[in-house]
């Protein structure tokens, strides 16, 4: 994407950005609604590009759009399915419109569909037609997969397939863009997280080993002296948000988990987002005595309300806590062995 931008009346939606995806590389970008479907339709050519381009294998839809769009494949989060037909129906349709390198055998696999080939898709959950979705954009197999909300409001099993697919994609140098307004399932999925809004494209940062080793060094506190140790400040559990002019104080206990973003950081209470003047890593410090751990760059966890550990792939986690929502937040490979060690796990 090159010298991307759109406005809308006297509205800017975003500013002229420049984006590349390598091939075998996943990209996520972290945007709201609006955004992303002004996306969707610019690949589409339906939106068009004042001063910019879109190209894919050196090739844009000006030039030669059914040359691109044979190598753009999109999974819209509310795709129409042809449902009176069954799964090896609807596959088999597609198999018929594409020039096919994927096997019948290996896309039913890899959906995790083997159970449902013969049932309508009518009749599937919500769950398993996404599956259905994920498998005829194998079916098609272009060099660019978009994926529009892959695993929102799908069940345990349908992520894990779909994790696994991006891997497969993967592995085969094909290239993945994820849009997205949910951040975990942005830092689960792919290896570089973006932000578009009104202020432009901006990167998000995930956590490497480095950062770790990093952050670790600089928390080893330094020896005190008997001066010191004796002008302490007063330590406050309380944690402070702000709610429009108001100063709100939670408890520890009452926290659920803490996302940063952009630097703010929100204290996350029963669903509800609260924002805090206070960093991550002071965070992190206040609050690593009530059992809160620090399970990624962006993300501190109250481990008294983890449920369960998930693990996607080998090298991809996340952390399903106990509340309402069932939330679910990132978790490093890098912190994976310290939460082991903290469980007596071996």
């Amino acid at each position: 994407m090159k010298n991307i931008e759109k406005h809308e009346k006297d509205t800017q939606l975003f500013p002229a950005f420049n984006l590349e995806i390598a091939e075998g590389e996943i990209t996520a970008i972290y945007s709201t609604l609006n955004v992303r479907s002004t996306l969707l339709n610019m690949i589409l050519g339906k939106i068009p590009i004042v001063n910019g381009e879109i190209r894919v294998k050196e090739v844009t839809i000006a030039e030669n759009k059914r040359g691109f769009l044979h190598q753009v494949g999109i999974c819209f989060f509310e795709d129409g399915m042809y449902e009176r037909l069954t799964v090896s129906e609807y596959f088999r349709f597609f198999y018929d419109l594409y020039e096919v390198k994927q096997t019948f055998e290996r896309v039913i696999h890899l959906t995790q569909l083997e159970g449902k080939k013969n049932k309508r898709i009518r009749d599937l959950t919500f769950s398993e037609m996404k599956r259905v979705q994920y498998g005829r954009l194998l079916i098609q197999d272009p060099s660019l997969f978009v994926f529009e909300e892959p695993d929102l409001n799908v069940d345990m099993e349908t992520k894990r397939v779909f994790i696994n697919i991006t891997r497969k994609i993967q592995e085969e140098d094909k290239s993945i863009l994820v849009l997205t307004g949910n951040m975990e399932s942005a830092v689960t999925v792919a290896d570089r997280v973006y932000r578009l809004d009104e202020d432009g494209l901006r990167i998000i940062e995930t956590e490497t080993e480095e950062d770790t080793e990093e952050r670790d060094t600089e928390l080893i506190p330094a020896e005190e002296t008997d001066n010191e140790k004796d002008t302490k400040p007063i330590q406050l559990n309380k944690i402070p948000t702000k709610v429009n002019d108001k100063i709100v104080l939670f408890d520890p206990p009452e926290i659920d988990y803490i996302e940063s973003n952009d630097g703010q950081a929100n204290i996350y209470i029963k669903g509800e987002a609260f924002p805090s003047s206070l960093t991550l890593t002071n965070l992190e410090e206040r609050l690593q005595h009530f059992g809160f751990f620090r399970c990624h760059r962006s993300y501190i966890v109250n481990l008294q309300k983890v449920r369960e550990v998930i693990t996607w792939t080998r090298n991809s986690y996340s952390l399903i806590l106990d509340d309402k929502e069932k939330s679910q937040v990132p978790l490093s490979k890098t912190k994976m062995a310290e939460l082991k060690d903290l469980l007596g796990l071996k």
